[in-house]
């Protein structure tokens, strides 16, 4: 039997030049820029290091009470949640276990706990 191989052509395979969107400049030659404009005794610092461009003043700082207690809630929350789900599963399986007792015709499927006399 043949095997049989798609017929391909070299105009289906074709390379596209990656070309970033248009900008002011190009990112290699701002950081050329911005080294030459500063003297020569400091260092150059990268660009891309420097993050204080992205940073906004606050109008309230940080209210660090609030964020803890939105923790701690969200940590009991989820602890709350994973307790369920471990019972949740456990009684599961005990009436899966009690249902295959009963559909196999025992009598003797269910606990019965009896308190003793005194």
């Amino acid at each position: 039997m043949k095997t049989q191989r798609p017929i391909s052509s070299d105009d289906e395979h074709v390379v596209l030049k990656f070309r970033p969107r248009t900008s002011a400049q190009p990112p290699g030659k701002r950081e050329e820029r911005v080294r030459s404009t500063r003297p020569a005794s400091i260092a150059p610092v990268s660009v891309a290091n420097d993050l204080s461009r992205y940073e906004k003043p606050r109008e309230e700082p940080d209210d660090f009470r609030q964020r803890m207690l939105a923790n701690i809630a969200a940590f009991a929350f989820t602890v709350a949640l994973t307790a369920i789900g471990i019972w949740l599963a456990m009684s599961i399986a005990d009436l899966r276990k009690t249902q295959d007792c009963v559909l196999m015709g025992r009598r003797d499927c269910a606990k019965i706990t009896v308190m003793p006399r005194s």
